[in-house]
């Protein structure tokens, strides 16, 4: 997260499924913390789902997070991951008091259209910064798996308005 920021929001990660979201998250704690707490909630036990319904002790909750998930927590050096966070709104609802207890960062994944559907009956935290991530396009898939060939020959091609560019597009 932003260092100037200090813990004062949680970054929600929205866009479509299957783009890299959780990955990107995952990627970054593991980058950027002594020790990070993955919850997936569309695979989360009941257990951690209920403990989002009373969060009046925050001792306890972090408590049995790090038991379940076998994890350390470290204050103001650890981030807590909400993956798929639509399926536990009251989790975001929750981000307010997370954010104010000022121990972990807070990262919060899902899928676009289903945060909005998920948050209708819940108070929506101020201190949460969106940040809508989207799917690569084919020229920025090419530079990810470090391919520095193909995308200069099809623009030469397409500029060029070759036959042979168009049989390499089309072959």
């Amino acid at each position: 997260m932003e260092k100037e920021r200090d813990g004062a929001t949680a970054m929600l990660i929205q866009g479509a499924r299957r783009i890299g979201k959780s990955t990107l998250a995952e990627e970054f704690a593991r980058n950027e913390y002594k020790s990070y707490l993955l919850i997936d909630f569309s695979i989360a036990p009941a257990e951690v789902h209920d403990l989002f319904k009373d969060i009046s002790d925050l001792n306890y909750l972090f408590f049995r997070l790090q038991l379940i998930y076998h994890i350390q927590l470290i204050e103001r050096q650890s981030v807590i991951i909400f993956d798929e966070v639509q399926k536990e709104p009251l989790v975001r609802q929750a981000i307010k008091h997370l954010v104010k207890d000022h121990r972990y960062d807070y990262i919060e994944t899902g899928s676009l259209i289903s945060v909005h559907k998920s948050s209708a009956d819940i108070v929506i935290p101020s201190e949460e910064i969106k940040v809508d991530m989207f799917p690569m396009d084919y020229e920025e898939f090419k530079w990810a798996v470090n391919d520095t060939v193909t995308i200069p020959l099809l623009r030469t091609a397409f500029e060029k308005k070759c036959l042979w560019g168009t049989l390499f597009i089309v072959g």
